[in-house]
């Protein structure tokens, strides 16, 4: 044994020392088995059951190093099974963590071990696992694939009691992807395993499951009725934790349905058993409801207590969900109370968390929050900000999600085409962006000990909003909205996607005058809604002219011709999208203006030269173009005037000679006429200053006349 191994080992058992066990006192931890006096089998089983019991779901970073350490001993003859259990355990806590991608890449490794040495009953389980695992994190093309290879070795073992616990994963992996249909014929397909064999547990877990899907089809009633099934198996099976996710489900549904009074009660009682327990990850979950309940009717006093202590809650678990949650809701309530600037130190806290962990549905309420928040306080530009995040974040159009969505279809397919076990570790480096930290409990799924691990997605039915489609023809359609196609090809082709020097492309900026003003006459919806308007068009136009939209960065919006491949019509195309940026926003000012309502009016900027384009970030990555040309791109802009585009020298070199085609005719290609009238017409306006540059020789350019397309390769 090496010296390494010794001080691991050495340290693990300290650590054990360390922990506060049974003397007479109730609430401690019970100590581990005693391995002098224990077969090998039986003492690695209760160790196991010990962590399981114990640690995992209230202290699961003490389960991972726990484990860790019965892994580190297993390592006589016949000892592999448990070595391979104890590293799959590891992979279960980071589950419970909220890392599902990451328990799945344990899992991965896992299954190599079962498979040598031949114990396929335990190999089927942890596929199970894995589907599960797959599913949470959005991964479900391969987690039906997996899932499939377990239900196959289940059928051939004839082990009824998996095959009730793969079928329920089978279902909770159809219930994620929204068919209905498919997931309740899974349940139904685990009831009647788990029914034939009086496996009271594997029932309960169906059942809930089943409510699950009627509450997603609005059949509250029937979802209520398979809720109080699950409670009451758990009640009668004394078993606590799955009783306390039931009671919850209960409580959630009658919220639905408006019966407070009876939605208190259930999620009270769920509250004091997960008391009862230590158990602050449900004790957490329930007193979001609560507070929620209790906010609904005004009560404010009882809502932030209720809040607050869900709070102390995640300071032990390090759940980001619950916390960035239960920070935007005290700062809900902090807003109805009169107490704006706590409510936005709430909110900013919840949405930097949210951020930081890439979790879509809280980052949107408390960019919901704060819209509001900023507003009242008159800071109406950060008001707009927060709102078009939650308007992204409401449509699940931020480019996050789209990237999960569509870099996450092409891993399942690459995934599916890969042996599990050499696979797994791609898919996780590369889809493990911004993942919904998930709120439900595993439940053992068919261990050697008697144990089930079902996915009890009923849990987080209630706290949890719907995910984004992921089908393919979606999936291509979201990555054409982020990424220029000829890059969206290289980056699925490659999984990655080179950053280019382009010696000459021409860039525009628009920006809106008087928007602060303007921001304080609209509310943040209007504005969204105005905004949206004009950057639809604005998507339509470029797309018109062949040019390629970068960015917004709140009312500014940035394009460029020529990328990403370089051709000689650039500065042409872009300035007629430009004039035509310009005509839309004069004519939506002229509607405004009869109607009597606040109206935008733009400035446009143009420069032409060379800039590097690419992919930027690791997380929310996207397309972006950097250089000088960006920057003297961005000064035209700000050097212009309203109802003009501002063009620099080096644009007006390129266009200042073009020429139009004759005639329509001319244009679709019939009977080209000489070519005798120039296309644009130019107000020279000398040496201006643009900060940070000094003096440029700038040009009001505008149309003579219709302008064809120019547009031809390089």
């Amino acid at each position: 044994m090496s010296t390494l191994f010794n001080l691991r080992l050495a340290a693990v058992l300290v650590f054990i020392a360390s922990l506060h066990f049974a003397s007479g006192q109730s609430a401690a931890i019970p100590p581990p088995p005693d391995r002098a006096s224990l077969p090998d089998s039986t003492y690695f089983d209760g160790y196991y059951n010990w962590i399981w019991d114990n640690f995992l779901f209230t202290r699961p970073d003490t389960a991972f190093l726990l484990a860790q350490g019965m892994q580190h001993s297993a390592l006589g003859p016949g000892q592999e099974h448990w070595a391979a259990k104890a590293l799959d355990l590891q992979g279960i806590t980071w589950y419970v963590r909220g890392q599902p991608l990451k328990a799945a890449e344990y899992s991965a490794r896992t299954l190599p071990l079962f498979e040598a040495i031949g114990d396929s009953s335990t190999l089927a389980a942890t596929l199970g696992n894995m589907g599960t695992f797959l599913t949470r994190g959005a991964l479900y093309d391969s987690a039906l694939v997996v899932l499939a290879r377990a239900i196959r070795i289940q059928s051939a073992l004839r082990d009824t009691l998996q095959l009730a616990n793969a079928h329920n994963s089978l279902g909770s992996t159809y219930l994620e992807q929204g068919d209905l249909h498919r997931a309740l014929d899974a349940y139904r397909m685990a009831l009647k395993h788990s029914g034939s064999l009086g496996d009271s547990a594997a029932m309960a877990n169906t059942e809930g499951n089943l409510g699950t899907v009627y509450a997603k089809q609005g059949e509250y009633e029937k979802a209520l009725g398979h809720f109080r099934m699950a409670a009451n198996i758990q009640r009668e099976r004394n078993d606590v934790p799955n009783l306390i996710i039931a009671l919850l489900n209960i409580g959630g549904a009658y919220n639905e349905m408006g019966d407070t009074a009876q939605a208190l009660s259930s999620l009270n009682e769920g509250l004091r058993l997960a008391q009862s327990i230590d158990d602050a990850h449900n004790m957490a979950s329930a007193l979001i409801k609560i507070g929620e309940l209790y906010a609904k009717a005004g009560q404010h006093q009882r809502a932030l207590a209720a809040f607050r202590e869900g709070l102390g809650h995640t300071g032990r678990t390090g759940d980001p969900w619950s916390r960035s949650q239960l920070l935007t809701n005290e700062g809900e309530v902090l807003f109805e109370m009169g107490q704006p600037e706590e409510a936005a130190r709430r909110g900013e806290e919840a949405l930097a968390l949210a951020k930081e962990h890439g979790i879509i549905t809280p980052m949107r309420d408390a960019a919901g929050l704060l819209a509001k928040v900023y507003h009242r306080a008159g800071k109406y530009r950060e008001a707009l900000e927060a709102q078009l995040l939650f308007a992204r974040l409401q449509d699940s159009l931020n480019t996050e999600e789209n990237q999960r969505a569509v870099i996450g279809f092409d891993l399942r397919r690459n995934y599916e085409k890969q042996a599990l076990a050499d696979s797994l570790g791609f898919v996780a480096e590369k889809a493990v962006q911004a993942k919904e930290i998930q709120k439900q409990k595993v439940i053992r799924n068919g261990f050697v000990g008697g144990f089930a691990l079902v996915a009890l997605f009923a849990a987080v039915f209630f706290t949890q909003r719907n995910r984004i489609s992921k089908e393919k023809a979606r999936s291509e359609e979201l990555l054409l909205n982020i990424l220029p196609e000829e890059v969206a090809e290289e980056l699925k082709a490659k999984g990655e996607a080179q950053a280019v020097q382009i010696d000459q492309v021409t860039v525009l900026f628009t920006d809106f005058k008087g928007f602060t003003s303007l921001s304080e006459n609209l509310t943040p919806r209007e504005l969204v809604r105005d905004l949206n308007e004009c950057f639809s068009a604005f998507d339509k136009i470029t797309e018109k002219y062949g040019i390629e939209k970068i960015k917004t960065i709140g009312d500014a919006y940035m394009a460029a011709g020529g990328l990403p491949l370089a051709n000689t019509t650039h500065a042409v195309d872009t300035i007629n999208a430009a004039l035509e940026m310009r005509d839309f926003i004069e004519e939506g000012k002229q509607r405004k203006i009869a109607a009597g309502k606040p109206y935008f009016e733009i400035r446009i900027g143009v420069h032409t030269g060379p800039v590097v384009a690419g992919i930027v970030g690791v997380k929310k990555f996207q397309y972006d173009i950097w250089g000088d040309t960006v920057n003297t791109a961005s000064r035209m802009e700000s050097s212009g005037a309203v109802g003009q585009v501002n063009i620099s020298e080096a644009t007006y070199a390129l266009v200042k000679d073009v020429k139009k085609k004759g005639g329509e005719e001319a244009a679709s290609g019939l009977n080209p006429q000489p070519a005798t009238e120039l296309a644009f017409s130019f107000t020279p306006r000398g040496k201006v200053l643009a900060k940070g540059k000094g003096e440029m020789e700038m040009y009001f350019v505008d149309r003579t006349g219709v302008s064809p397309d120019h547009r031809s390769p390089a």
